[in-house]
Formats: C-alpha cells, sequence, structure tokens
C-alpha cells in the first residue's frame, strides 16, 4: 500500500475476530511497527491473520515516556499503527496523547473506521440514538458521586462502560441517583459466544443479573430525563 499518513489508528475487533476491516489488515501487514496496548492480546490477532509486523508495547503506564521517541521515528521516515486490546484507540483506551503529540509535531495521521463497543450496544438498547453523551469510565472514588450528580439532569441518552464485577453495584447507583424505574440497557460480550442484551428499567435490570458471577466487557445505556 501506498501511505498516506505516518500514524494510522486502527479499529481492531471487540470479540469476533471477523469484525476486522481489509483496510485495516492491509494497513497493519504493512506498516513498520505496531503500538499495541497489550502484545499478547494484540498477538493473537495477528497471529490469526499471519500478520508479522514488529509488535512495541503502548499502553497508559508508558505513553509519556514513549511520545518523545516515538515522535522522533515519525519523523524519521517510520510508519507506524496504534491499537487498543479492542475497539478504537483513544475511546477509554490509550491513543488521545499521541494523536495530540503528532498534530502539534506536524506528522500525518489518519484514523480508520471500525469497531467500537457502545455503537452496537447504543443501537441495540432501543433507546433514543439521534442525541446521546458517552461517559465512558466513571471515577471509583473520588469524583464518582459529582459526575452522577451532574448528569441528573441530562436529557440526552447516556452511555457508559463499566466492569463485570463492578456491574450491579454500578447500576444501584445510577438507581439511587436516577431513579430506579429510569429505563436502561445493560450489553456484555458484544460479539461473542454468549453476546447478551438486557433492557428494561433500572431495577428490572439489577434483579436479572442479580448475584449471577457476570463475565465480559459492560456497555450500560442510560435514558436522559
Amino acid at each position: 500500500m501506498e501511505f498516506k499518513a505516518s500514524l494510522y489508528l486502527v479499529p481492531t475487533p471487540i470479540g469476533n475476530l471477523a469484525d476486522i476491516t481489509l483496510r485495516a489488515l492491509e494497513v497493519l501487514k504493512t506498516v513498520d511497527i505496531i503500538l499495541a496496548e497489550d502484545t499478547r492480546t494484540t498477538g493473537i490477532l495477528l497471529k490469526h491473520y499471519d500478520i508479522k509486523s514488529q509488535l512495541k508495547s503502548y499502553h497508559i503506564f508508558n505513553e509519556h515516556k514513549q511520545i518523545e521517541k516515538l515522535i522522533e521515528e515519525f519523523q524519521a521516515g517510520k510508519t507506524m499503527a496504534l491499537v487498543s486490546d479492542a475497539g478504537t484507540p483513544a475511546i477509554s483506551d490509550p491513543g488521545f496523547l499521541l494523536v495530540r503529540e503528532c498534530l502539534k509535531a506536524d506528522i500525518k495521521l489518519e484514523c480508520l473506521p471500525g469497531a467500537t463497543a457502545f455503537v452496537p450496544a447504543l443501537v441495540a438498547s432501543g433507546l433514543p440514538s439521534d442525541r446521546f453523551v458517552f461517559e465512558g469510565f466513571l471515577p471509583q472514588k473520588k469524583g464518582r458521586h459529582t459526575r452522577l450528580q451532574a448528569l441528573v439532569e441530562e436529557t440526552r441518552t447516556m452511555i457508559f462502560y463499566e466492569s463485570p464485577h463492578r456491574l450491579v453495584k454500578a447500576l444501584k447507583q445510577f438507581g439511587e441517583t436516577l431513579g430506579f424505574d429510569r429505563q436502561a440497557s445493560v450489553s456484555r460480550e458484544l460479539t461473542k459466544l454468549y453476546e447478551e442484551t438486557v433492557n428494561g428499567s433500572i431495577q428490572e435490570i439489577i434483579d436479572h443479573f442479580g448475584e449471577q458471577k457476570i463475565k465480559g466487557e459492560i456497555v450500560v445505556i442510560i435514558a436522559g430525563k
């Protein structure tokens, strides 16, 4: 392929390995380096598609240290693809800092379209999707209550990411703040064998999950006021 940029942000499957575009595969096969949030996770994808490009670790704990060196490599003519473990880089994953610094240094970048977990979850929720607000992961402790209170008057559909072991606790907090009768939807294991979407009031969804052990990545959709 003929490179039009130095950095490519490449969405990867959120579960089913078939959910990747032909263009994304071409980029991953051709760039000099693939920057991966977790090289083990990305390694599974690359092995599946027989991609031999060099892998380099790039994650939230080392991104600040790597930026200057990466910029130098771009300026020297290297081409790279940035991927996260699943979905689109920089959406609740590392990427924003690298994009910002590349733009400052006049390094051309390109973001490919592709998988992002909240889009299928929003559509499957049956809640209004003409206007919505993406909140991602709420703070675990400090600032969590403040963020929730700020959403009490929000009229747009709200989208959150949550971990499975905190799901029921989070739903109870949503109920206490927004009302347990507020309509909501929870999607987990999207595109995988045990994919599940549960729609109903916040209380009904709490009752559904109860004390069961929950697995998979979670997207919570809540109706606006």
